[in-house]
């Protein structure tokens, strides 16, 4: 089968035809990949942002139909329609017990596991997953059960900027009606967490790029005021009187616009870091201001969202028309062009280019 192979960091990706499946083992379930969305992670794997394993499979934003299920599996069959996430939700382990799926403890185990294979030898897909394949293998846990009539090119795109981006409004930061918001970054999770502020009644939603297409693109999506880096001054006075925005959301992960994101939220306000940074890039705070701005200052790991009942909630958003997911798809493609569709992304372009495997 065909997959697209990051063989050594900052190379294009390289397209086989000749990969294979490992063993389905229990608790595994094999799927066929109907559609695959091609997200800024991706590219932060293939230069080093992200550490992974070279060779590995790139790809984690995915929907397809299970084709088999190994031994022990009892809630999937074959003929479901699926939604791959990123981050397991097992259950059993005690973040998942306390509430919190999104750091599931067998994350690291799933990831490092390897399911295909190349020349004889094991290779593993990016998170555990690789969407850049036209099968793959992946645990249970690993896999959200959806509606048949929903379009998979859709359903991908929750698989992970969609779930990242609006949970990390409405589940991290907990957005609350009438509120002000600025959002750095409009890319796919950028437009995500706009619509999320806009979901949860934000009455001033602020989107911050340095692309001014992007910047068009996200007053569809639900910013009321858009601006590049340079007037924000000037629209957090317009907006908020100078005192600052009641959430700050940062979703390119930039020392410089983290920082930014915190100066951004006014006193007592909320900034979230969505963005992911490189381990030896450093946010420097002195000690005093964290103690006099009282802000919150947060992480958010994949929209601090329970997989099971927050991707059904999306898809049940956009069933009612109130969340727009087919504009977010700008390109379609084959998986041949995968590395166009870096390009393109890094160039800010597109939202999202979806793979089509079907």
């Amino acid at each position: 089968m065909k997959a697209a192979i990051l063989t050594a960091l900052n190379t294009p990706l390289e397209v086989r035809d000749d990969v294979s499946l490992g063993d389905l083992g229990p608790g595994d379930v094999h799927v066929k990949i109907i559609s695959s969305g091609v997200c800024h992670s991706d590219v932060s794997a293939q230069n080093g942002t992200i550490p992974c394993g070279c060779p590995t499979v790139l790809g984690h934003e995915g929907a397809g139909i299970v084709q088999e299920v190994g031994p022990g599996v009892s809630d999937l069959a074959s003929g479901d329609h699926v939604i791959l996430s990123f981050v397991p939700a097992c259950g059993q382990c005690t973040p998942c017990q306390r509430g919190q799926s999104y750091l599931c403890g067998r994350s690291m185990a799933i990831a490092i596991s390897p399911h295909f294979m190349l020349d004889g030898n094991p290779v593993g897909g990016f998170t555990g997953l690789g969407t850049f394949a036209e099968e793959l293998i992946i645990s249970e846990d690993c896999l959200i059960k959806v509606d048949d009539d929903v379009p998979l090119d859709v359903v991908s795109l929750v698989g992970c900027g969609v779930t990242t981006g609006v949970g990390a409004a409405i589940n991290t930061a907990q957005v609350s009606p009438g509120s002000s918001v600025v959002v750095f970054g409009c890319g796919g999770v950028g437009i995500s967490a706009i619509q999320g502020a806009r979901i949860a009644g934000a009455a001033e939603i602020l989107a911050v790029d340095m692309v001014e297409s992007k910047l068009d693109q996200a007053k569809h999506f639900g910013a009321t005021h858009v601006c590049t880096p340079d007037a924000l001054d000037q629209l957090k006075t317009e907006i908020t009187a100078g005192e600052g925005f009641d959430y700050a959301l940062e979703c390119i992960g930039n020392p410089a616009t983290i920082r930014a994101t915190f100066d951004a939220a006014r006193r007592g306000g909320t900034a979230v870091i969505v963005g992911v940074g490189r381990l030896e890039q450093q946010v420097t705070f002195n000690a005093f201001e964290l103690f006099y701005t009282d802000k919150n200052l947060r992480g958010s790991m994949y929209g601090s969202a329970n997989v099971r009942t927050f991707m059904p909630k999306l898809l049940r958003l956009w069933k009612a028309g109130k969340l727009d997911l087919e504009s977010m798809i700008s390109r379609r493609i084959q998986l041949e062009e995968i590395n166009e569709a870096f390009s393109a992304m890094q160039e800010g372009k597109v939202i999202r280019s979806v793979i089509d495997f079907s």
